[in-house]
């Protein structure tokens, strides 16, 4: 069945789908893709009564640009030290390593920040952590 996250509770791991007027529970350990779910997303799964099992994100159209390669790039050349181009991107882990390293490198994290603005406007870092392009 192809369906729509409506909500999702990280603190429970479990959320709901609806499909077709109905509503279908699921948990987290019956998510299959890569990325973790987030209300809108449009997935595919097959259902067991009122339970939605392997749940996968729906690969039906070529995936929609939602964020912006000049703000990231902007935020990079102002806040790459800190990351927050990569937070923006919803690549959180890296922002926190990239902060980590401005501060144990007294500040060296501003040519990271500075490489990724570089790379952002050439557009070699053309993706946000949920694999869409930047527009």
């Amino acid at each position: 069945m192809i369906g729509k996250i409506d909500q999702f509770a990280a603190e429970t791991q479990t959320g709901e789908i609806t499909s077709e007027e109905q509503r279908y529970t699921f948990e987290l350990q019956d998510w299959l893709a890569a990325v973790p779910p987030e209300p809108g997303d449009e997935v595919i799964f097959e259902a067991e009564e009122s339970r939605a099992k392997k749940i996968n994100l729906a690969g039906l159209a070529k995936p929609k640009a939602v964020k912006s390669r000049y703000l990231a790039a902007a935020l990079a050349l102002v806040f790459g030290f800190a990351g927050i181009h990569r937070v923006y991107l919803g690549h959180y882990k890296l922002a926190f390593f990239q902060l980590a390293f401005t501060l144990l490198t007294a500040g060296y994290g501003v040519l990271w920040g500075f490489v990724e603005f570089i790379l952002l406007l050439a557009g070699h870092i053309d993706k946000d952590a949920k694999g869409r392009p930047l527009k």
